[in-house]
């Protein structure tokens, strides 16, 4: 652990000097139709995210619950229903 956080300080070290010391200022306009879509990108990717991770956590809860559900009964029945046609 106290490896990582090394290389996490260290990173964040030279990532702080680097952009410290290698900056131009520009005098620029930002137009704000610029900025809605950026906003739009950010939003969609966590909209995204939030989607992954709720279908990950239901299969994962599935899972568990099934492996649950098995060790009450120990018995592995299969039913079949009459299809009319």
């Amino acid at each position: 652990m106290k490896k990582v956080f090394g290389h996490v300080v260290k990173f964040a070290y030279f990532f702080g000097c680097f952009f410290s010391l290698f900056t131009n200022y520009a005098q620029a306009y930002i137009d704000p139709s610029a900025v809605t879509y950026v906003i739009q990108a950010v939003a969609g990717v966590l909209i995204a995210l939030g989607a992954a991770f709720t279908i990950f956590r239901h299969k994962i809860f599935a899972f568990f619950k099934k492996n649950k559900k098995k060790d009450e009964t120990e018995e592995d029945t299969i039913e079949f229903k009459d299809v009319e046609k």
